[in-house]
């Protein structure tokens, strides 16, 4: 046997392997301060005392009796258990003994009967012979005999009716049309504000938190190792195996059956292959029959066919007119009173002065930064009656002493 190198084990070198980076979560840290969970329906509510439902209905009250109801019912009453005996069995009892002698198994139609051999029937079939007549055929019916042939008549053609159309001009008034007359206006003016672009012509800062906390590595080309050739064995391979090496060869005399061999009688006579139906059936010569056809009543004719109908014989071609449109002018029905297009927004509407944020602002005026926290939000003191004097004055935003804009 020779030995084969497994390439898996010449060719694999081990590298080394660094646990995964796992990135660390920040600690979460709740925010300080209460929670002003007021909402308006908690301050605009007013709460009512209700008092509890009383039902109209009356209350059921049931009439109960103290006193021990004392009944008998109908079927207690009429039904009375009655003493059942046991009755005695009516069955014959079983007397029939068997006997003590042998059993015959002869019967009476073994006894009766004696075997005579096979003995061939005879036939009572009578012989399938065509029985032939010397008088000629007779082919005369009835619708030979009696019909008697009939010229046939003209069609009758309908002459066609000529069309005669109404003098009088087509009304195609409607109830809408002489009714509506339609009320003239302008027509609305849109509501909608102004759509205005918010732009900025600060440039776009396209940093993300990818682009800065990502760092790259380098990378290197996968190494691919060399196969190694083939080498045919030069020894030869053995075959031999523990069956071929330890096996005994035994002599076995084959396997002789009990069974006796069947000896077929064959009968020397010639085979009798003459059934009932080759003696009685014998072909006879058919002769085909002429084919007879009813001669036709309308002879053809030898003129070329005309391939002229009714329609086309009669039909005249009249100058096609085309229907008038009865459709209303699409055209806007307009009036002389200008259109009332107040609505309760315009009319009811009051323009507010919209606030600015001073978060909105780099240094909101009014407020000195004073410090951040660790979350990056930054907190601002509200200036004195004696700062607020010397710099310029500032909108009036009403907050707390301090402040935190984020």
């Amino acid at each position: 046997m020779s030995s084969l190198l497994i390439p898996s084990r010449s060719d694999y070198i081990p590298h080394e392997v660094t646990p995964q980076y796992v990135r660390q979560q920040v600690e979460y840290r709740p925010k300080s301060g209460d929670i002003d969970l007021r909402t308006t329906y908690k301050l605009d509510f007013n709460r009512y005392q209700v008092r509890p439902f009383i039902p109209v209905r009356p209350l059921r009250r049931s009439h109960l009796n103290e006193g021990r109801l004392d009944t008998l019912p109908t079927y207690k009453e009429d039904f009375r258990p009655w003493e059942i005996s046991k009755r005695e069995l009516a069955k014959p009892e079983f007397t029939y003994r068997l006997p003590s002698g042998k059993f015959g198994n002869a019967t009476t139609f073994q006894d009766a009967f004696v075997p005579r051999g096979l003995v061939p029937r005879e036939s009572f079939k009578p012989p399938s012979i065509a029985k032939l007549s010397c008088v000629p055929f007779d082919g005369l019916t009835s619708n030979r005999v009696s019909y008697v042939p009939h010229a046939l008549e003209a069609r009758y053609v309908r002459a066609p009716e000529e069309n005669k159309p109404n003098n009088q001009p087509f009304q195609g008034h409607t109830t809408h049309q002489s009714d509506f007359q339609g009320l003239p206006g302008q027509p609305p003016e849109s509501c909608k504000p102004l759509v205005t672009k918010a732009t900025s012509e600060a440039p776009f800062e396209s940093r993300t938190e990818f682009r800065d906390s990502f760092q790259q590595w380098p990378v290197t080309l996968p190494q691919l190792s060399k196969s190694v050739d083939y080498e045919s064995p030069t020894k030869p391979m053995d075959l031999s195996t523990t069956t071929k090496n330890d096996f005994i060869r035994h002599n076995v005399q084959p396997f002789i059956p009990v069974k006796p061999a069947s000896h077929a009688k064959r009968s020397t006579a010639p085979f009798q292959g003459s059934t009932t139906t080759r003696e009685t059936f014998r072909p006879w010569m058919v002769e085909i029959q002429e084919k007879r056809s009813k001669p036709e009543e309308v002879p053809k004719a030898s003129e070329k066919m005309e391939n002229l109908t009714t329609s086309k014989l009669h039909y005249i071609q009249h100058q096609i007119q085309p229907n008038p449109s009865f459709k209303p002018k699409n055209v806007p029905m307009r009036t002389q009173s200008p259109f009332d297009d107040r609505t309760m927004y315009r009319t009811e509407f009051t323009a507010k002065k919209t606030d600015m944020c001073p978060a909105s602002f780099d240094s909101p005026h009014g407020y000195i930064f004073q410090e951040s926290d660790e979350r990056g939000h930054r907190f601002y003191r509200r200036l004195s009656s004696q700062e607020r004097n010397d710099e310029a004055s500032a909108p009036e935003i009403p907050s707390t002493e301090l402040a935190a804009i984020s």
